[in-house]
């Protein structure tokens, strides 16, 4: 398999050579070259089949002979080491929990797996060291400092907003040591990916081998579309149309959804649900992409202006709008309606849902009045307990404090804080 970029002025490149550069020497982001529809045998039988036997055929055309069969059938199982459950919430609702893995984010599987892919391109290279360089709204901070951690010749450097991530997010990304680096920016999300990109057109830093663990890696991202397929094997049985919601920052896990569907998985209709971040609604109603700086919100993961893989959907439908439509709708909503959400469905329903997957029922409720006999997913992507301070009060309940969580919970927080890229710069020297 080859890559290519969005930008169309660069190199076309092997699975290893997009994984560890990351982004292309044009600046764009890396697209796989074709995308072969999977065997009906496969989906016909694939309730039959095991989570790492679903991942192992799905993601196996975008690695190719660069890993072999073995080796990836390893690293997959290393990545799906927890459960991926459908929770009905609510007659034809499900909630698909994305948060049983190490960290309680979705993110986990894309960090595990982009993490043991680039350790096997490195294990007989001695003298060869990665520098991981990522920005993080929120969950992917701690996903990839577990995933990474220890990973040999790789050091991890991590940038995010202060103030902006809750406090156990701060901390799982903030007490690992080791080949973990952590540095506090004053500023919102969007000047961490900025400072980040700008770092990765900066010729003067080439020799730290810098790569980014963002979705805008092909190694993080595209294994994100192997939850769509398992939501499938567990409903398939009710034999009705699917309508998935994804609570949508980057748009990293709804764009892995698109994939998941060009190889064939029956889904009907895709909804990126926002909060007041809605870059991607307004787009969808006037056809001008007009990113904005982004808010601060309950639902931080998602303060996101300009999401990077939206350029890999617009790719996926060619930049035709009206085509797009008819499988995408993207709805906006208020920290209001998002605690209204939460505090609704509890009361009805007696599920806690988080922020995130909150504005992700709330986009799927609004959709599925186009879809009447369709069941509805919405992805839970963390934990509640990562956002206590928002769900405790909302619910007036008390959360019981997960053994994952209680780990980092009395460690010692230690982060750099910078201002700008020159101070970003001046660290990366000294890593």
């Amino acid at each position: 398999m080859k890559y290519y970029s969005l930008n169309h002025n660069a190199p076309k490149v092997s699975f290893e050579e997009a994984v560890i550069q990351g982004l292309a020497t044009d600046k764009g982001l890396y697209f796989p070259e074709s995308i072969t529809p999977l065997s009906k045998e496969f989906f016909e039988n694939i309730e039959n089949l095991s989570n790492e036997e679903i991942a192992f055929e799905a993601i196996q055309q975008f690695v190719g002979d660069e890993i072999p069969a073995e080796t990836l059938k390893q690293i997959i199982a290393e990545t799906l080491c927890f459960e991926f459950p459908t929770e009905k919430v609510e007659e034809g609702i499900y909630a698909l929990e994305l948060y049983h893995g190490p960290t309680m984010a979705f993110k986990d599987v894309g960090a595990r797996f982009m993490s043991r892919c680039l350790g096997y391109f490195n294990k007989d290279k001695k003298d060869n060291k990665n520098t991981v360089l990522v920005a993080t709204s929120g969950d992917t901070g701690g996903a990839v400092a577990s995933g990474f951690l220890g990973v040999q010749g790789v050091e991890v450097v991590i940038l995010y907003p202060s103030g902006k991530v809750s406090d156990i997010q701060e901390r799982q990304l903030t007490t690992l040591g080791q080949n973990i680096k952590a540095l506090e920016v004053d500023g919102v999300f969007d000047d961490c990916q900025d400072m980040v990109k700008k770092a990765f057109l900066d010729e003067s830093l080439a020799h730290h081998n810098l790569t980014s663990a963002n979705s805008i890696n092909i190694a993080r991202w595209l294994p994100q579309m192997f939850y769509f397929f398992f939501a499938y094997k567990q409903l398939k049985s009710q034999n009705k149309p699917l309508v998935f919601s994804c609570p949508s920052g980057n748009f990293g896990n709804i764009c892995a959804g698109i994939i998941a569907k060009k190889l064939g998985l029956p889904i009907e209709h895709f909804v990126a649900s926002t909060n007041v971040n809605d870059t991607v609604p307004r787009f969808m109603e006037n056809g001008n992409y007009d990113p904005k700086p982004s808010k601060a919100t309950i639902s931080n993961a998602m303060d996101v202006g300009n999401p990077s893989n939206f350029i890999r959907i617009q790719e996926m439908y060619n930049n035709d709008l009206e085509l797009f439509k008819k499988d995408f709708s993207s709805f906006s909503y208020t920290d209001a309606e998002t605690l209204e959400a939460m505090q609704s469905i509890y009361k009805t329903d007696g599920y806690i849902a988080e922020p995130h997957g909150a504005v992700g029922y709330l986009g799927l409720k609004k959709e599925l009045k186009n879809h009447p006999n369709a069941i509805g997913i919405f992805l839970e992507t963390a934990h509640p307990i990562k956002f206590l301070d928002v769900v405790e009060p909302a619910l007036n309940i008390q959360l019981p404090i997960p053994t994952q969580i209680e780990s980092v919970l009395n460690k010692e927080k230690v982060s750099v804080k910078i201002k700008t890229y020159e101070e970003l710069k001046a660290f990366l020297e000294t890593v």
